[in-house]
């Protein structure tokens, strides 16, 4: 029996978000599944994943209006556990008989288990760059809903559809993880970014809540929320592309390009997937890539 990983990622199509989908890709193990969430697909990521071992699923939706899509999750996540629970009764039930060779090199065909479940809300939105008395009202819940409501809804989907997820064998439960990519401009203020600043404190707020309440359960989730430092992704040119009488702090990014201080992608994304691997993922819950 294969004992394999689900990770499912949002805003997967550019950016971070694909990043960590490559990296989840190239690095995969037969039975591992990426499942990932964002406006459009990535064809470079289904080119990838034509040479993973990993199942890959891509899923449309727009995540300014999420209940729909985490409705679908958790329908998605209800169906895999009952099948899974399935695999487990019949390796139960089934004799331990010595497969023939030919059976045993079949190694594809094996069942597969998910030993670990783990949900990145990684999906975000700079809306347009000015003082909240410039913006209009889709500016401001378009960026909060992207930013905050629907990790809030997704998150809340994952908990419910894998609360009693059947346990992998050797182990007491099936280990769950939920990573929220928060952002330094969450824990300091800025002019301009009223939304997007609100919206990562929000998130911070609600990981370490949603931490207290999975502590409390015998086999509750672990939850971080980790600022990934500055990358050299589109986010970073749209806060470039700012009028410097709109933007106070335009010549700190400027120069953050200039000298050489912004991470690719795929470093920042090696580097989160070591944080998500590690043993000790869930202490502290407010974290920050480069401590």
């Amino acid at each position: 029996m294969t004992q394999a990983t689900l990770t499912i990622v949002t805003g997967h199509s550019r950016g971070l978000g694909q990043a960590l989908a490559a990296a989840l890709l190239q690095r995969a193990r037969p039975g591992d599944c990426v499942l990932g969430i964002a406006r459009q697909p990535s064809a470079h990521l289904q080119a990838l994943a034509a040479h993973s071992p990993a199942h890959f699923e891509q899923w449309q939706a727009d995540l300014a209006d999420a209940a729909p899509v985490a409705q679908r999750l958790e329908q998605w996540l209800a169906g895999h556990e009952q099948a899974q629970q399935q695999t487990l009764v019949s390796a139960a039930d089934a004799a331990p008989a010595q497969p023939a060779p030919a059976e045993a090199a079949r190694t594809e065909a094996a069942p597969t288990i998910w030993r670990e479940l783990r949900l990145i809300n990684n999906a975000g939105l700079i809306p347009t760059i000015a003082p909240l008395s410039q913006l209009g009202s889709a500016d401001i819940t378009q960026g909060l809903r992207v930013g905050l409501e629907a990790a809030m809804l997704l998150s809340a989907a994952f908990l419910r559809a894998s609360e009693n997820w059947p346990a992998p064998p050797g182990a007491a439960a099936a280990g769950r993880k939920v990573l929220n990519i928060s952002s330094g401009l969450g824990r300091r203020p800025m002019a301009a970014q009223a939304v997007y600043c609100a919206a990562k404190a929000g998130m911070d707020l609600y990981s370490r809540c949603l931490a207290l309440e999975e502590s409390a359960k015998p086999a509750g989730a672990r939850v971080v929320s980790l600022a990934p430092g500055v990358i050299a992704t589109d986010m970073q040119q749209h806060l470039r592309s700012a009028r410097a009488q709109d933007f106070p702090d335009l010549p700190r990014f400027q120069s953050l390009l200039e000298n050489g201080q912004l991470q690719t992608s795929e470093a920042t994304a090696h580097a989160i997937l070591q944080r998500l691997d590690a043993p000790g993922f869930g202490e502290p819950v407010i974290d920050d890539v480069r401590q």
